[in-house]
């Protein structure tokens, strides 16, 4: 074995994890599996779970040969470890939300792939042509984890059945996923045939979950305390206790609140928040119309975000200095980013998925969106380490993601951007505070409605700074209510927000209290270091350690 064993070790997961996963290899940025589709049988879970487990075994069984081959050793250990509780408890093989399941991948994968060029398209037929065996390898295996009592809550089959329907077509404006690709390539006939399989495959599945799945999907909603502390280790890479992090959000809640007043007073002295937001909303300077020119706007900000940041905030290698916002071929809802490549021919991209309907956008909400999903956020983030061939292993570059890490730093990195001057204008900061604010409920209302916790006696989060619902104990109902309260979003935005925490427990969590831990880190380390603690110094250092969960990162930082 080599002498740096363990990076030849996470080198070669990567590997064999693309070969059993070619989905994963797109997404992530390997060539080479583009005609490939991911086995979705108990088979094929069955072999990346055996890859995860002699994995595991030969690292641990290996030496690190110094701090950074330590930090990638802790890091490849804690999240790989977990994969495997994940496949122990029944989870990882009966996933299904509105966010994120087997089903997600399959369609979001086409939207990663090249389309120009004959080699492009074959990859595309090839990956159509497959869709219809990878649903049914799925629904065999969640026919069988149901047999063993491993489902998920009934409304989030139902929903994802409904998201069928607006993907093929049979509600919605957005038409029929498949087939509208394949008239963008002028494929020809064989290329409609195979798009029309897919296309069916996915209606039949839909139909699956609504008929069988949903009749035996659980009434409660709530997960429970030992499931939920499993996931929430998962989304953070980090145990804390959930008791002292629910108190947390909702003193987090107030303090924003509390801020967003103040800023509100700043615009229109004395209006309060709601009238602030109505004024923002119906300036003519602040709204853009069209949802082309609304991508052009966040293309134009990213852009000269990254020219402000480069040399003077971050070192950023020229690779990462470019990015691409998309518009996403789907309305589902919702904003999030996409690595590059593994040799950066395929850009970092920003997408919004726009719901149906909307074609006013208020840039005043959203610039802080940019900073979150380009830089100094997640595009920084993980395409840098997509670019540290020097200092990081394969494995570590394009593999390893950790929820807490990731969107944690993105909610760090708006706060840094306030601190760097960038939100000076009020009504860019209300916009970040709002966003803030949604976090932070999302902390409160995702422990509370699956731990059913009971609501504080003396809050001030209610109507009016009234108390909202003292003393009862949470319901997806509740959750629904208080975040139409803290949240200023249009209805459908809200209502997909509470399906999502409901369907991913602990994800949503996942930002605002890895922002914390990232906030602590510095401080810590600023303790430390006292007068030669910089800034800039510290992130370098920080973002050149790769993603990693939440504890490991504090064990990596304490060696600064």
């Amino acid at each position: 074995m080599s002498e740096r064993a363990i990076d030849a070790l996470c080198e070669a997961y990567v590997d064999d994890f693309c070969a059993l996963d070619p989905l994963t290899a797109t997404s992530i940025g390997v060539a080479g599996h583009e005609h490939e589709m991911t086995d979705y049988s108990p088979s094929g879970f069955d072999a990346r779970e055996a890859l995860a487990r002699a994995a595991v075994a030969a690292v641990e069984a290996s030496t690190p040969v110094d701090d950074r081959e330590a930090s990638a050793r802790d890091a490849f250990l804690e999240r790989t470890r977990l994969e495997i509780e994940l496949e122990e408890a029944g989870v990882n093989r009966s996933r299904m939300s509105v966010l994120w399941s087997p089903l997600h991948e399959i369609r979001s994968v086409f939207d990663l792939m090249p389309t120009e060029g004959e080699e492009a398209v074959a990859a595309i037929a090839s990956r159509l042509a497959g869709v219809p065996a990878a649903l049914e390898g799925l629904r065999v295996t969640l026919t069988d984890e149901a047999r063993k009592g491993h489902v998920v809550a009934a409304r989030q089959y139902a929903e994802v059945a409904d998201q069928v329907r607006r993907w093929t077509g049979q509600v919605g404006d957005a038409g029929d996923f498949y087939l509208g690709l394949v008239e963008r390539l002028d494929g020809g006939d064989e290329l409609r045939r195979l798009a029309a399989a897919a296309s069916a495959a996915t209606v039949a599945f839909g139909l699956f979950l609504s008929d069988e799945l949903e009749p035996q999907g659980k009434d409660r909603e709530g997960v429970g305390r030992e499931v939920y502390a499993l996931a929430s280790r998962y989304f953070l890479g980090a145990e804390v206790d959930l008791d002292e992090t629910y108190e947390w959000g909702w003193a987090e809640l107030q303090r924003l609140s509390d801020l967003m007043h103040a800023t509100a007073d700043r615009i229109l002295p004395g209006a309060g928040v709601d009238a602030v937001v109505a004024h923002l909303d119906t300036d003519p300077a602040r709204v853009v119309h069209g949802r082309e020119a609304f991508r052009g706007w966040m293309q134009d900000l990213a852009d000269r975000t990254i020219a402000a940041m480069a040399d003077v905030h971050f070192d950023i290698p020229a690779p990462v200095r470019r990015i691409e916002c998309m518009l996403a071929p789907t309305n589902d809802g919702g904003i999030y980013y996409t690595g590059p490549s593994e040799d950066f021919s395929r850009p970092g991209r920003m997408w919004w998925s726009v719901p149906d309907g909307i074609e006013a956008f208020h840039p005043w909400r959203e610039v802080t969106t940019v900073f979150h999903e380009g830089v100094p956020g997640h595009h920084l983030q993980v395409a840098q380490t997509a670019y540290r061939s020097d200092t990081l292993n394969r494995w570590q570059r394009l593999m390893c993601w950790c929820s807490g890490h990731g969107e944690g730093w993105a909610l760090y990195a708006e706060r840094l951007m306030e601190e760097l001057g960038f939100l000076d204008d009020p009504a860019d900061l209300l916009g970040m505070l709002d966003g803030q604010s949604l976090r932070a409920a999302r902390v409160v209302v995702d422990i509370g409605m699956h731990l059913e916790l009971t609501i504080p006696e003396h809050n001030r989060l209610g109507p009016d700074g009234a108390a909202f619902h003292p003393g009862e104990t949470w319901t997806p109902e509740l959750g629904l209510e208080f975040m139409r309260l803290h949240c200023r979003m249009d209805d459908e935005v809200i209502q997909f927000e509470v399906k999502r925490y409901l369907g991913l427990p602990g994800q949503a969590p996942s930002y605002k209290v890895g922002e914390r831990i990232w906030l602590e880190a510095r401080a810590a380390v600023q303790q430390r270091q006292g007068d030669d603690f910089d800034l800039k110094a510290f992130h370098r250092a920080a973002l050149d350690l790769g993603s990693l969960g939440l504890d490991p990162l504090r064990t990596a930082l304490g060696r600064l």
